[in-house]
């Protein structure tokens, strides 16, 4: 008989809505983070905003793999200087099935 966790199963699931400021347009910022949004298993977008000095990331998965990911946006790509990070956390919807680059 195989033992299963608690966790078998069943993800601590959450949505990462993430506004991030700075030199984060034309420094090759939203391929970076849909990397590594894509290779912690994270399921959601990336767009650039108007103005120019912006980026939205709405990412959904593992709680604990969001922070990490949230970790990464507060640094950015080489080339980038991120001012500052807005985010907000709220339940997991199912809605996305793969990390992409909106335009």
């Amino acid at each position: 008989m195989a033992e299963t966790s608690q966790t078998d199963g069943a993800m601590d699931g959450a949505r990462l809505s993430a506004t991030v400021y700075g030199r984060v347009q034309g420094v090759f910022f939203r391929s970076f983070v849909r990397s590594a949004a894509r290779q912690l298993g994270l399921k959601g977008y990336v767009r650039n905003l108007p103005g120019g000095d912006a980026v939205e990331v709405q990412a959904e998965g593992d709680t604990a793999l969001l922070n990490a990911l949230l970790d990464q946006l507060k640094t950015g790509p080489p080339g980038a200087r991120v001012t500052d990070v807005e985010a907000e956390w709220s339940g997991y919807s199912g809605r996305f099935t793969d990390f992409n680059i909106r335009h």
